[in-house]
């Protein structure tokens, strides 16, 4: 499903600000904020001043969002990996995803979560889906930067660059709900409001590789082939950052049980079968993952 453009104005409702004046070191509540006695009139005018260049590029055309979301036949099929199928006769691999799952002591009878748990396996013959995903909101964003640095206006420099990031936010939080209620239409009738949607009042998650729950980024490579993410001017460094930084990929998980975790802290046995699974040695394993490791490799503890 290509999504080339997306009209701004339709991104508008699904802005959280909260982040964006935390960007500019306000801190508090979107839109709480706004009744601080200290910060409240300055987080107006940023946001109005956003507001305003919204209005600017949703005219001329300058900014272009654009997305693309792929639903395929996928089922677990290892503890901690996904085998997306070509097809629904899921006889012939198309791609494989590895994660991790946590490690650190849970109290009680809490499970330790890895994203695998979220489809059924493969073995139980009963056949699930997921879904990946990319956005981004920074098509043009370059020359308009560039045209207010050049003018010595840092100001709507930085303006415009944070607005970017706001909509590719807001263009996943869109692009999900229209995954859940069209798309896909596990939840057609859904029917939160903007404000829940922010808060993830809603069935599903969409996980992104490098983040808690995915922490290796090297995964966002497989998602770009699977969703053809570079026919949308999307790239992908060495680091595996996507250009333009104004954008979001992920994953889609259905499950109504699925929650966002964090992975935390992994063992060296976790290292070395994830290095297995990926074809890695273990110093590149470690490389991709050090935030990740709970003992120092360098032989330490």
């Amino acid at each position: 499903h290509l999504f080339d453009p997306i009209p701004l104005e339709a991104l508008r409702p699904y802005i959280d600000w909260t982040p964006f004046l935390q960007a500019w070191e306000l801190r508090g509540a979107w839109p709480a904020i706004l009744d601080d006695p200290r910060q409240g009139i300055e987080a107006r005018r940023l946001v109005d001043d956003a507001l305003g260049m919204l209005d600017t590029l949703t005219a001329d055309g300058s900014l272009t969002a654009r997305a693309v979301v792929e639903l395929f036949p996928a089922d677990a099929t290892g503890p901690d990996e996904i085998t997306v199928w070509t097809d629904e006769r899921r006889a012939e691999e198309r791609a494989r995803l590895h994660f991790l799952r946590q490690q650190f002591a849970r109290s009680g009878d809490r499970p330790h979560r890895s994203l695998a748990d979220y489809l059924t396996r493969a073995e139980d013959g009963s056949g699930d889906w997921m879904g990946a995903f990319a956005i981004t909101a920074g098509l043009g964003l370059d020359p308009i930067v560039q045209a207010f640095e050049e003018a010595h206006d840092d100001y709507h420099a930085i303006l415009a660059r944070a607005l970017a990031d706001r909509l590719a936010e807001a263009g996943a939080e869109w692009l999900h709900r229209e995954v859940r209620t069209r798309l896909w239409g596990y939840a057609a009738d859904e029917p939160f409001d903007a404000e829940a949607l922010v808060a993830e009042r809603f069935d599903g998650i969409r996980p992104a590789p490098g983040y808690p729950a995915c922490p290796d980024h090297s995964e966002k490579g497989t998602l770009f082939d699977l969703v053809d993410a570079p026919a949308l001017g999307l790239a992908l460094t060495e680091s595996f950052a996507m250009t333009p930084t104004a954008s979001v990929s992920g994953w889609y998980f259905a499950h109504p049980d699925a929650q966002y975790f964090g992975v935390g802290r992994v063992g060296r046995d976790q290292v070395d079968d994830y290095a297995r699974r990926k074809g890695w040695t273990r110093a590149e394993t470690e490389r991709w993952l050090a935030p990740n490791l709970g003992y120092d490799p360098g032989g330490g503890a």
